[in-house]
C-alpha cells in the first residue's frame, strides 16, 4: 500500500537537488571566468602586500615586472616607502570594475600582451602624514598558467 504525501517529498527533494546543481554550476561558472581570475590575482596580492609579506606579493609580478625589481629590492623598497616613509602600519583596498582589453602594452616600444584585463584598485592609508587614498589601475595577464600583475609605465 502506497503512503499519501509520499510524491510531495518526492518533489520537495529533486527540486532541492535541482536547485543546489544550479548554484554549484554558477558558482564554477562565475569562478571559472578569466576577469574573476585576474581579479582574485590582485586581491591575492594586495592581501600580501597589506600584511607585509612582500616576498608573495613579488611572486605574482609578471616576468616583465620581475625584470624591474629584483625580490630583495622590491622587498625592501615596498617595506620602506609605504611603512617607514609614510609611517604606515597598514591599509585596506578594495577593488573596483574589471575591464577586459585585446591587447596592451606595459611600456611604449614593448610587444603587447594580450588578453590583459584592468582592475582598478584604492588603497587607503592612515600615517604620520594623515589620511590618504592612493589609486592604481593594475593589469593582470596570464603567464605560465597563472594570472600575474603588471603596473603601467607609458608616459
Amino acid at each position: 500500500m502506497k503512503k499519501k504525501g509520499s510524491g510531495g517529498k518526492f518533489l520537495v527533494i529533486t527540486a532541492l537537488i535541482l536547485l543546489a546543481a544550479g548554484v554549484t554550476a554558477a558558482g564554477l561558472f562565475i569562478t571559472s571566468r578569466p576577469g574573476y581570475q585576474a581579479e582574485k590575482a590582485v586581491e591575492a596580492f594586495y592581501s600580501y602586500e597589506q600584511k607585509g609579506r612582500y616576498a608573495d606579493s613579488w611572486l605574482l609580478l609578471h616576468s616583465r615586472m620581475k625584470d624591474k625589481f629584483g625580490k630583495g629590492h622590491y622587498i625592501q623598497d615596498r617595506a620602506h616607502v609605504f611603512m617607514n616613509h609614510f609611517g604606515v602600519e597598514t591599509f585596506t583596498f578594495t577593488t573596483g570594475e574589471v575591464t577586459h582589453l585585446d591587447t596592451w602594452s606595459m611600456e611604449k616600444g614593448t610587444d603587447p600582451f594580450k588578453n590583459v584585463y584592468v582592475v582598478s584598485v584604492d588603497q587607503k592609508f592612515k600615517g604620520k602624514y594623515g589620511r590618504f587614498r592612493l589609486h592604481q589601475d593594475v593589469y593582470v595577464t596570464e603567464e605560465k598558467g597563472g594570472w600575474k600583475i603588471l603596473w603601467d609605465y607609458n608616459k
